[in-house]
C-alpha cells in the first residue's frame, strides 16, 4: 500500500511547481525536473544558490515532467534558464528554436529495464513488445531507438515491430510496469533503479553501456540567445550558482541524496528507498562538462530515426565560454 501511495503521490505532483515564471524584467524562473541527474538543479534550489548569487533578482522556480514540456515553456518565456535533457533542447534548435547551450549538469543516468514476466532479456528480445520514454524524440528514446535499429529492430512509427508509448513521465512507468500495460522503459534516474528495485524489473542495458551513455550530457543548461545577449550578469551569477551546485554534490554526496529525496518529500509527502538513490546515483556523473561531439552524435542519431527531417547542424547551439570562464577563475 505504501508503495502504491508514493506512486499514486509522485503521479500527481511531478509539476506542481509549474505556473511560477514571470516576465518582469528583476524576475528569473529557472527550469528543471525532479529527477536524480538534475542535482545540480536541485541542490542549487534548496540551498539558495541561486538566491545568493542573483541578490537582486526574484528566483522562482518551475518544475516539469519532460522536456517537451520544457520547451514550450521556455518557447512562451514561462522560464528563462533552466536544466533540460539535450534531445528536448537540439530538437527545438533543428526545428529553428532560440536555445542556446550554456554548459552541462550531469552524463549518463538512462537506464533500460523490463517488466518482470515481460519475456525481455536482451534488446534483440524486444520484437513484438513495447516500451515507454518520458517524451517523443527525448534524449533516452533516440538512445534506445538506436540501440534496437543495430539489431535489426524498428518502432512501429517507422514500420516496425517495437511499439513505442512516449511521453509517460516516471511516475506513470511505474504503474504500466506493475499493471503489465507496457514491457519495457528508458527511464531516467532515479526511477530506472527504482523500477529495478521495487518492482524487480530487469536492467536490459546500463547507463554506462547505452548509447553514448559515458559521454552525452544527460543534462544541459540553457537560455534564449536574447535572455542571454540582455542579461549577461544575471547569467553569470546563474552559472556561478549552478557550478557551487555541481560542486557541493561532489564534496556533499550524503547530504546532497537526503536533499532530492526531501525535495520529492515535500513535493509526495512519501520519500524514495536509500538504496534506490544511492544505487541511481552511481550510474550518473553530474559535472559541468560538455562534450559537443556526443551532442552531435545523438543529433546525428535522431536524423537516421527520423526524429528529424534534416541532416543536423549543431553550429551555433552550444556556447560554454560564459561557464568556462567562471570554471578557470575558480581554479
Amino acid at each position: 500500500m505504501k508503495k502504491f501511495l508514493l506512486v499514486m503521490m509522485l503521479s500527481l505532483v511531478i509539476g506542481v511547481l509549474a505556473a511560477c515564471g514571470s516576465n518582469k524584467a528583476d524576475t528569473v524562473s529557472i527550469g528543471f525536473f525532479p529527477n536524480l541527474d538534475h542535482a545540480a538543479a536541485i541542490v542549487g534550489k534548496e540551498k539558495g544558490f541561486f538566491e545568493e548569487e542573483m541578490k537582486e533578482t526574484t528566483v522562482e522556480y518551475t518544475s516539469f515532467p519532460n522536456g517537451n514540456d520544457f520547451i514550450d515553456a521556455l518557447d512562451n518565456n514561462a522560464i528563462q534558464i533552466g536544466y533540460v535533457g539535450p534531445g528536448p533542447a537540439i530538437n527545438y534548435f533543428l526545428a529553428g528554436g532560440d536555445i542556446v547551450v550554456l554548459g552541462a549538469a550531469a552524463n549518463g543516468a538512462t537506464l533500460i529495464v523490463a517488466r518482470e514476466g515481460s519475456g525481455i532479456e536482451t534488446l534483440e528480445d524486444f520484437a513484438g513488445k513495447s516500451f515507454c520514454t518520458p517524451g517523443n524524440g527525448c534524449t533516452h528514446n533516440v538512445q534506445l531507438e538506436i540501440m534496437l535499429q543495430d539489431m535489426g529492430l524498428t518502432t512501429t512509427r517507422r514500420g516496425g515491430v517495437v511499439d513505442h508509448q512516449p511521453r509517460v513521465n516516471p511516475a506513470n512507468m511505474m504503474i504500466m510496469f506493475e499493471s503489465g500495460e507496457i514491457d519495457a522503459a528508458a527511464a531516467p534516474e532515479p526511477w530506472g533503479t527504482y523500477l529495478v528495485e521495487e518492482f524487480g524489473a530487469k536492467v536490459i542495458t546500463e547507463w554506462n553501456e547505452v548509447y553514448l551513455g559515458e559521454t552525452l550530457a544527460s543534462v544541459v543548461v540553457v537560455t534564449t540567445p536574447k535572455f542571454l545577449k540582455e542579461n549577461p550578469e544575471t547569467v553569470d551569477q546563474f552559472l556561478k550558482a549552478h557550478k557551487r551546485a555541481v560542486d557541493y554534490t561532489y564534496e556533499n554526496t550524503a547530504d546532497t541524496l537526503v536533499t532530492i529525496n526531501d525535495l520529492l518529500f515535500n513535493l509526495s509527502q512519501q520519500r524514495l528507498p536509500q538504496s534506490v538513490l544511492e544505487n541511481a546515483w552511481k550510474r550518473m556523473v553530474v559535472t559541468t562538462e560538455t562534450h559537443a561531439d556526443a551532442l552531435q552524435a545523438w543529433a546525428t542519431a535522431s536524423y537516421e530515426l527520423n526524429f528529424i527531417d534534416k541532416e543536423p547542424n549543431l553550429e551555433g547551439f552550444v556556447d560554454t565560454s560564459k561557464l568556462d570562464k567562471i570554471i578557470a577563475d575558480t581554479k
